[in-house]
C-alpha cells in the first residue's frame, strides 16, 4: 500500500512502468503516460492511481500546519553522497 510522504524510497508503478509514482517526504512525483482503458486492466490501473492519490490528499488534509509552498528542492536520498571524482 502506497503511503504518501512516508519516506524517500517507495515507488509505485502502474501497468508495468507506464506510470511511476515516486514517494518523498516533501513531494510525490508522477511520471510517465498511463492509458486507462475501458476494461479490467484499465480498472486495475485506475484503482491503483486512486489509492495513491487518495493517500496524497488524506496526508495533505491531515497536516494542520501545511505551508503555502515548500522550497523547490528535490528530496535527498539518505546515504547518497556527491561523487568526489567530479
Amino acid at each position: 500500500m502506497f503511503k504518501a510522504y512516508s519516506n524517500d524510497d517507495d515507488e509505485l508503478t502502474i501497468q508495468g512502468d507506464a506510470l511511476t509514482i515516486a514517494n518523498g517526504t516533501t513531494r510525490v512525483t508522477l511520471s510517465g503516460t498511463l492509458d486507462i482503458t475501458r476494461d479490467k486492466r484499465g480498472l486495475k490501473a485506475a484503482l491503483a492511481l486512486k489509492q495513491a492519490l487518495d493517500s496524497v490528499v488524506a496526508t495533505l488534509q491531515a497536516q494542520a500546519d501545511l505551508p503555502e509552498q515548500i522550497k523547490d528542492e528535490p528530496d535527498a536520498k539518505p546515504g547518497v553522497v556527491d561523487n568526489p571524482f567530479n
